[in-house]
Formats: structure tokens, C-alpha cells, sequence
């Protein structure tokens, strides 16, 4: 009789080896798949947005006379701002291209200088009255299309039609080329200044800070309240009730519910009832506030759980109370899974786009927010307006801006592993 089972066994044993070979080769290719996917995307957005963070330059020599400027002597504070930069930016353009004549090839010559040169020059005149009467020799911003071309990204052996650069701002380039008077310098404007409907001047910093306040209004509401429910229910509530299962099993499908659903829910609560203002960070925290409370309130309960019963157990045999023993004993000991899940839930928070677009924070928003109540947009939405314009430069800035917030969710999860192994403790 064993001698039969035994056979069956070893009949059935090459299959079994088969199978788990099989197995472990599935779960080898997902990975790969998985990997191989991740890679792709990274390559596609490190390669478009990479260029976004240098911008191109051309070095005018700019004549600073009181009659181009439209100045008069010992000009007032007033004037100085008032004074006509673009004219005097033209004329250099003019001086160093003289052939150029017709109507149409002038105008294409003004329009490779960006319209943000004339108020840098303004801010360095205002600086330096100084500088009126002499000639200067400054590196000026160029327009977003020279800045494609310049970093590659026309292919000038196409036909003339089928690019915005034309044969005779080739030739422009190319003297300016051999001159050595354009190059490429670090993008500061792309992480000092808000919006802006020109791609060479637009940044993300008016985003960056509403993301910052949205997130901080966001942790200042959904920690506490999350943290606290997350103790009654673990530590107090009483068991087997109906109300208190009932509520644990709505906080579980809230964690699953469309995040859009949330920003209906805030459009319909906190700006149509409670009157809160629309685009603002205030607003944006709040309804953030809801989709983050029941992932922080689920990983507390967690953490609370995974404390061992021998701590509880412990500080009610030396005469603690039921409270004293959770904050004293059991909370401390938790924290660090708390905090680790309440960062996720952050960083959750700060790619979400959906609830956002709901109360409004799609709007164009050129200034940095001075408070949680100001009007601001945040990252996520920063990049969906900028992936809807058509201009190509703003492409880049897409991507740019998506590497920006890569780097902040990689930031807080780098914080949440270092809080874990900083403070876990092994029972």
C-alpha cells in the first residue's frame, strides 16, 4: 500500500516541480514587465523635460541713450519705469542685422527677442541709473520658439512651411552662432515665477507654494482627526456593534471611492454651503482632507494593532488607566507607523488632480499665493493646463514640472522609510 502511494507521489512530483517553476517564471516576467514599463516612462519624461530647465539667451549690444529710451534728464523713479526698453532693444537688433528691410522680416527679427527682456532691462536700469548714456553688452531672454530650435528641437532640413523658423532666421541664428553671442543658461525663471501665457517665461513656483499650503492645511486637519479616530476605534469602541461596524466599514470603501467624488463633495459642502473661497488653497485642503482621512485613520488602526498586548496588559497591572495606558504606552509605540501611513496619504494627496479641478483651482494664476485663503493652483494642475497648450515649449515645461513633482513624492516617501527605520521597534 505505501509502496503505491510513494509511486503516486513521484508521478505526480515532476508536475508539481513544473508548476512552481512556472509560477516563479510568471512572477519573474511581471516584474520585468513592470520594470521594463516604469523605465520606459522615466526615459520619455526625463528626455522631453531635461531641456525645460535651461533656457536660450542672445547677447545684445544694447545702446542706453536718454533720447531711444525716451528719457529726459535726471529722469524720476517714475519715468525710469515708464521709459521705452523695447525700443532700444529693437534698434540694437536692427543695428546688428542692417539688411534686414522688409516689413515682415523685421517684425520676425523683434519677435526673437522675448518680451520679458524689456522689464529685465527696465529692473536693471531702475537698479543702476548709472547705466543711461552708456552701451551695454547684456544676454537677453529668446523667444520660446528660437529656444526649440536652438536646443534641437526643429529639424531644420525640413521644408520651410513645415516649421515656425523660417530660412531667414536661419541665417540670423547662424551668424549669431559663429558670433558666439547665443547660448543656453540654467532656467531660474522656471522656479522663481508663477504662470504665464509665454512658454519661455512661465514657472512653477506660484503651483509649488498652493501644492505646500494645500498639503499643510491637509495634515493640520486630517492627522488629528484621523489619529483620534483611529484610537477610539481600536482602543474604545465597543465591539461587536452595529453602529461602530457599520462606520469601519464605510472608512473602508471611502478609501476606495473615485477621488472625484470627493471633489464633488467639497464643490457641494465647502464652497456652495459653507461659502469657503473658491481656488484656494483653504478650499483644496479641506476636500484633500477627505480623501487622506481614511487611508491615515486604516494605517493607524494598524499601528495601534501591531503593538503587542503585553504593553497594554502591562500598564494596566501596575495601575494605569485604560487611557493612560494607550497614550503613554501604546500611542508612543505606534507613532511610527502612524506617521509612515499619514505620509503616504500625503503624498497620495499631492498627485491628486480630480478634486482639485472640482472647486476650481484649474484657474490661470500668474502671482504666488500669499496665504491659504489667496487664489492658487497646485502642481498636478499646473501640468494638466500645460499639457493642453499648443505651443511646443510648453512641453517641455510639462515634463520639467512632472520630473519637480517625481522628486517631491520620492522626498516624502524617502521620509516616511526614514521615520519607520528611525523609530520601529521589534518585539
Amino acid at each position: 500500500m505505501s509502496t503505491t502511494t510513494t509511486e503516486k507521489v513521484k508521478a505526480t512530483l515532476a508536475k508539481r516541480y513544473a508548476r512552481e517553476t512556472r509560477f516563479r517564471a510568471y512572477g519573474f516576467i511581471s516584474i520585468a514587465l513592470s520594470i521594463l514599463f516604469l523605465a520606459i516612462l522615466l526615459l520619455d519624461i526625463f528626455s522631453k523635460g531635461l531641456p525645460a530647465f535651461t533656457s536660450t539667451y542672445i547677447k545684445l549690444d544694447v545702446v542706453l541713450d536718454a533720447p531711444t529710451l525716451g528719457l529726459e534728464a535726471n529722469p524720476t523713479l517714475e519715468q525710469l519705469n515708464a521709459a521705452n526698453y523695447s525700443k532700444a532693444i529693437d534698434t540694437s537688433l536692427e543695428t546688428l542685422f542692417p539688411g534686414v528691410e522688409e516689413r515682415k522680416q523685421k517684425k520676425a527679427l523683434k519677435a526673437m527677442i522675448s518680451d520679458d527682456a524689456a522689464y529685465t532691462l527696465r529692473d536693471q536700469i531702475v537698479a543702476d541709473p548709472s547705466m543711461i548714456g552708456t552701451t551695454q553688452s547684456l544676454w537677453l531672454l529668446a523667444d520660446d520658439e528660437i529656444d526649440v530650435f536652438h536646443k534641437g528641437g526643429v529639424d531644420r532640413a525640413l521644408p520651410e512651411s513645415d516649421r515656425r523658423i523660417k530660412d531667414f532666421q536661419l541665417t540670423w541664428l547662424d551668424k549669431l552662432e559663429a558670433e558666439d553671442r547665443i547660448e543656453s543658461q540654467f532656467n531660474t525663471i522656471f522656479f522663481t515665477r508663477g504662470d504665464s501665457r509665454e512658454p519661455e517665461q512661465a514657472g512653477i513656483l506660484s503651483a509649488l507654494i498652493g501644492s505646500i499650503y494645500t498639503m499643510l492645511v491637509t495634515l493640520l486637519l486630517s492627522f488629528p482627526i484621523g489619529v483620534a479616530a483611529a484610537i477610539y476605534l481600536e482602543e474604545f469602541a465597543p465591539k461587536n456593534n452595529f453602529w461602530v461596524d457599520l462606520i469601519e466599514v464605510n472608512i473602508n470603501n471611502l478609501a476606495a471611492v473615485p477621488s472625484i467624488v470627493f471633489g464633488l463633495l467639497g464643490l457641494a459642502v465647502f464652497i456652495q454651503f459653507f461659502g469657503t473661497p473658491r481656488s484656494a488653497p483653504l478650499t483644496g485642503g479641506l476636500v484633500m482632507s477627505l480623501l487622506v482621512l481614511p487611508t491615515i485613520i486604516i494605517a493607524s488602526r494598524a499601528a495601534l494593532r501591531s503593538v503587542p498586548p503585553s504593553i497594554r496588559e502591562g500598564a494596566l497591572g501596575l495601575g494605569a488607566s485604560k487611557t493612560q495606558s494607550v497614550f503613554q504606552n501604546v500611542l508612543p509605540l505606534a507613532m511610527p507607523g502612524i506617521m509612515t501611513g499619514a505620509i503616504i496619504g500625503m503624498a497620495h494627496a499631492l498627485g491628486e488632480t480630480a478634486p482639485l479641478l472640482m472647486i476650481g483651482m484649474v484657474a490661470f494664476i500668474m502671482d504666488v499665493p500669499s496665504g491659504v485663503t489667496s487664489p492658487a493652483a497646485a502642481l498636478p494642475v499646473q501640468i494638466f493646463l500645460w499639457s493642453d497648450s499648443p505651443e511646443r515649449a510648453f512641453m517641455e515645461r510639462t515634463s520639467a514640472a512632472i520630473i519637480v513633482l517625481l522628486a517631491f513624492l520620492i522626498l516624502m516617501n524617502l521620509i516616511a522609510v526614514i521615520l519607520r527605520k528611525r523609530f520601529e521597534r521589534r518585539w
